[in-house]
């Protein structure tokens, strides 16, 4: 997989705003990416990171309406990269504080 197969957004919420104060951010990846796999591709896309832990979850996907016809909106794969304490903080999500 190439690096941008696997990273394929950031998530931008409050929560998750508010974890950047601990180093932690937080990412739409692909389904099929490991822990290991999206460790690196945050080092290579953002150099100067070092990444010290990651945690995956799989979000489903909600239950919408609209009208009398129902259907769900696509599950996605969120990260949470954890950075150590000396690494480079990343620019892009500075920018949106």
């Amino acid at each position: 997989m190439m690096i941008q197969d696997i990273i394929l957004e950031p998530v931008v919420t409050e929560n998750s705003m508010e974890a950047m104060e601990h180093k932690k951010y937080t990412f739409k990846v692909a389904k099929k990416a490991n822990k290991i796999e999206i460790a690196k591709a945050v080092e290579a896309m953002f150099p100067g990171t070092k990444v010290a832990d990651v945690n995956t979850l799989n979000c489903k996907g909600h239950l919408k309406r609209m009208g009398r016809f129902e259907g769900y909106t696509p599950a996605f794969k969120k990260a949470v990269v954890t950075l150590t304490e000396d690494s480079k903080t990343i620019e892009f999500f500075e920018s949106m504080r």
